[in-house]
């Protein structure tokens, strides 16, 4: 009886953290997508300024106003093309989130077939191994803040790689120590929980300051 009422309490508390979880993966995703509308929105305005300039024939000025509209425009761009659009949607939105954190993004991704793997399955892994990575990263000075993400169908398996560099001290037990408390731990418990629902892999290694997780999902 006891063991029942303690699963049901732990099965509570992981569906209230799931639901959170996909609460912020879905304000960072409509966060970035405004973004994109308000540059779309204030198009017409960027052309007449520029029209307005170069009847000045001021051409450094033109130069400096393309310059501060290319890197506006990267900030809100949709820099990964996964093939899927969940994965689009929840990468995009975390590498946003990193960019604002003076985290470098290194990617590699590239599932262009159907998934057979559940898009709110697929939001909490990517979402919580991004969320750790950039919590990690941010305890190192901004010129050591890299992660790195790899995605791609190995024969019918998806397989996912997200590596960042972390500060010492950090790795307890081949898991990264958050300070996120309980959180974090519904996050990783999560993680394994889908990684074995589907009879999938998963590895956790952390070596001279990189944390890698590796898994792999049948499809």
């Amino acid at each position: 009886m006891i063991a029942r009422l303690l699963a049901k309490w732990i099965d509570r508390r992981i569906a209230a953290y799931q639901q959170r979880v996909l609460a912020i993966h879905a304000i960072e995703v409509e966060n970035m997508y405004n973004q994109m509308r308000g540059w779309r929105h204030d198009y017409r305005n960027h052309l007449a300024t520029l029209k307005a300039l170069a009847q000045n024939d001021d051409r450094e000025a033109i130069t400096r106003y393309i310059d501060a509209l290319d890197a506006d425009l990267i900030a809100v761009e949709n820099t990964l093309k996964t093939g899927n659009k969940m994965a689009d949607a929840i990468l995009n939105s975390k590498i946003s989130l990193a960019a604002a954190k003076e985290i470098t993004i290194i990617a590699d991704v590239n599932v262009a077939v159907e998934l057979t793997t559940s898009q709110i399955d697929l939001c909490i892994i990517l979402g919580n191994l991004l969320d750790n990575a950039v919590e990690a990263s941010t305890s190192l000075p901004p010129s050591e803040r890299i992660i790195r993400i790899f995605m791609e169908m190995k024969n019918t398996q998806l397989y996912i790689s997200v590596t960042n560099a972390t500060s010492a001290g950090k790795i307890q037990n081949g898991r990264y120590a958050s300070s996120k408390g309980d959180g974090h731990g519904f996050g990783l418990a999560r993680i394994d929980h889908i990684v074995a629902r589907y009879s999938g892999y998963i590895r956790r290694a952390s070596e001279d300051g990189v944390f890698t997780t590796e898994i792999l999902l049948p499809q």
